[in-house]
């Protein structure tokens, strides 16, 4: 027994190793995301609504290309266990033209939306604040697609840290360029939320900048370029990277889709909601960016140790990571149940808007053990390359269930905002336990692939 605990304190600490700089810079993302909700809030009631409905489509979509990006992680993962870096560097370059492709169709999905964003039951009067802020955010969209496919290279290899200095700079410049541009200070125009969007755009295109400039001067990525500059681009490679990104990608943006699809129901409420819901979801990003970071860092370690076969080290790296991140949803939930109201204060000065936001926390926590499921056992699967079953499962959790559960909860039941929530945390559980239920499965049976 002490021996398997001695065992364990390994996986903790290789988990905590690389996940904290992954952590760290999504800090700063969540912070953005804070900052952002803040001044666009304290700007105007309209502002805030209307972000929250123009940020839940492209949270969709934007999670649907981060998705994409994962197919890269166990792939980058086992090369580099086996040291073979020009492979990697090869098979980069298949995924960095693969992420791009898969961007740009979703660029034209999102401009399929905005010629029907009139139709789709919102506020008038939000409208002529929605469809600026819409583009200048669907432009900054592009940029972002190459970023997050150059940070699951640099992540998968462990050099986690590139990752978390360039996004933590990047949002550094987006929180100033919120400040001159919404507001109008320091002779800059006062563009409010069109503001927040350029900002955003512009903080994008400079992480951009930054991370083709250090993969290219630093001494590390030599050899990982000189394998991309001299890699073939095949069928074979292709569909083998599309293989592992596509069903990722499909199951984050099924996940995704209840919450921006939740956004459409509480638009009909009423922009009060609407707003509340914008302030309570960005509040959740900070639990769920941080399962994400723990559970990428045990998707990477899985990865490795599924490169060189060791499935005992694959069954145990799972487990310490399932602990870690149930562990971050438990001081999550307590931090907003502690502190909650402060917090949402700071976002609004609408009593209306922070009576509604207030009303929500315990829905937020009831979905947060659920949500931790899920997110650890999609990447346990994720390492050891068994995605094919994740989208099945997230259709039927999130879509077959989740979708409908949303309307039914909110609507014929009468729940409102609240049976929306609630919906969540049913949809989550179910995507979770089948996850985990699929994952001991795999390792039952053969050698790992």
């Amino acid at each position: 027994m002490k021996k398997g605990k001695s065992g364990n304190s390994k996986y903790y600490k290789q988990i905590f190793s690389i996940g904290l700089p992954i952590l760290l810079g999504q800090l700063g993302v969540i912070i953005t995301g804070f900052v952002d909700v803040m001044m666009v809030g304290r700007y105007s009631t309209e502002a805030l609504a209307s972000a929250s409905f123009v940020n839940s489509i492209f949270n969709l979509m934007n999670i649907v290309c981060l998705g994409f990006s994962y197919g890269i992680t166990p792939i980058v993962g086992a090369y580099y266990a086996k040291g073979e870096d020009r492979k990697l560097g090869a098979v980069m370059k298949t995924a960095l033209i693969l992420n791009v492709i898969f961007g740009l169709l979703c660029g034209v999905v999102m401009l399929i939306v905005y010629v029907f964003l009139d139709e789709m039951g919102q506020p008038e009067h939000l409208l002529p604040l929605m469809k600026p802020y819409y583009l200048v955010i669907f432009v900054s969209m592009f940029p972002l697609v190459v970023v997050n496919a150059l940070r699951q290279f640099t992540d998968g290899i462990t050099d986690t840290k590139l990752g978390m200095i360039i996004l933590l700079g990047g949002n550094v410049l987006n929180i100033a360029g919120n400040w001159f541009l919404i507001y109008g200070k320091c002779g800059f125009p006062e563009w409010g939320l069109f503001g927040a969007g350029v900002s955003t755009l512009v903080a994008r295109l400079l992480m951009l900048v930054a991370y083709v400039i250090c993969i290219l001067v630093e001494k590390r990525y030599r050899e990982y370029l000189y394998g991309f500059i001299e890699g073939f681009i095949t069928f074979s490679e292709m569909r083998r990277v599309t293989r592992l990104s596509f069903p990722i990608s499909m199951q984050m943006g099924m996940e995704t889709a209840i919450f921006t699809i939740a956004t459409v129901f509480v638009g009909w409420i009423g922009a009060e909601y609407l707003a509340a819901y914008q302030v309570v979801v960005v509040m959740g990003t900070f639990g769920f960016m941080v399962y994400y970071c723990f559970g990428a860092s045990m998707s990477i370690m899985i990865a490795n140790y599924a490169g060189v076969g060791d499935k005992e080290q694959v069954r145990r790296c799972a487990k310490s990571g399932y602990v870690i991140i149930l562990g971050s949803a438990l001081l999550a939930s307590l931090m907003f149940l502690l502190v909650g109201e402060q917090i949402i204060a700071s976002f609004t000065e609408d009593k209306v808007v922070i009576g509604i936001a207030m009303s929500l926390i315990v829905p937020w926590i009831v979905y947060q053990f659920g949500d931790a499921t899920q997110v650890a056992y999609a990447n346990a699967l994720r390492g050891i390359k068994c995605v094919m079953p994740v989208m099945k499962y997230a259709f039927i959790s999130y879509i077959v269930l989740g979708i409908p559960m949303c309307y039914v909860f909110a609507f014929p039941i009468g729940g409102g905002i609240i049976g929306v929530f609630l919906s969540f945390a049913l949809a989550l559980l179910v995507a979770g336990l089948l996850f985990m239920r699929r994952f001991y499965k795999e390792l039952e049976k053969g050698e790992l692939k």
